[in-house]
């Protein structure tokens, strides 16, 4: 669970699993541009390819070959863990 959290606590990766929960299944072409265009991003296919990297090690990302080109899938999974440990409760009357 530790690599989740580590995943999640930087606001790149959060933007970069936003904009796959918008459009899943994008290469890192897409991803950095989607970052530069909607998001004023100026960080560089490098960076954001280890950030990707982070999160596929967190299990909150899947990657697949296509042809020449890797997509990313998002992967909600790993969160389940965080819901079952801290299970949300409404306020006790």
């Amino acid at each position: 669970m530790g690599d989740v959290f580590k995943a999640l606590a930087d606001p790149t990766r959060r933007t970069i699993l936003d904009e796959l929960t918008e459009r899943d299944g994008q290469s890192l072409f897409e991803i950095c541009s989607r970052l530069a265009t909607r998001h004023g991003s100026t960080s560089t296919r490098q960076a954001i390819s280890q950030h990707l990297a982070v999160l596929e090690a967190a299990g909150l990302v899947r990657s697949r070959r296509h042809g020449r080109t890797k997509i990313h899938h998002l992967d909600t999974e790993p969160l389940r863990s965080i819901t079952e440990r801290w299970p949300l409760h409404g306020p006790e009357e």
